[in-house]
């Protein structure tokens, strides 16, 4: 076991225990929305998406959870990551940034972290995970698991969030 248990920032204590490596599986197993079809976030981005433009969505988890604010970029039209057209590419970056500073504008924020994984689905999509401040130990890669273990915001100041976030991206 490396010494993760030593860092401020692990998120349990006592005895535990890496678990075997299984051996590689024969293909990589398939993601939600894998070529376009029964995709969570063209089906439902839309309907939910706190802010929007031509070509992007940004829209939160489906309930408070133990972060300030978590919402997540895609696209509107299906495409991963390495398949974005340049258009999407160009505005990509700037879009980043912007949406880093309008989390950050919710009171009690100390950092935004941006993620992307792409393992669960194949919709490309960015995670934008806003740390509390003043409690560092839920810095780095960890907040994501730190995320489930809290317990989740009030519905009210979640929703309150979310608004000064699209309060902010409307603002521009």
């Amino acid at each position: 076991m490396p010494p993760v248990q030593d860092w401020e920032t692990f998120p349990f204590e006592g005895d535990l225990q890496t678990r075997e490596l299984l051996p590689p599986v024969a293909e990589e197993p398939p993601r939600h929305g894998e070529d376009g079809r029964d995709c969570l976030a063209c089906e439902n981005a839309e309907q939910t998406a706190i802010w929007s433009n031509e070509r992007w969505l940004l829209f939160p988890l489906h309930e408070p959870s133990g972060m300030p604010v978590i919402v997540l970029l895609s696209p509107r039209a299906h495409h991963d990551m390495g398949d974005l057209t340049e258009q999407l590419q160009a505005e990509l970056g700037p879009l980043l940034v912007r949406i880093e500073r309008a989390v950050a504008s919710v009171g009690g924020v100390g950092r935004v972290h941006v993620c992307r994984w792409g393992d669960g689905g194949a919709h490309f999509h960015v995670w934008f995970i806003a740390r509390p401040e003043r409690l560092p130990q839920l810095k780095g890669s960890f907040i994501a698991i730190w995320d489930d273990i809290l317990p989740p915001l009030p519905e009210a100041l979640w929703r309150e969030n979310l608004e000064t976030v699209a309060a902010a991206l409307r603002a521009g």
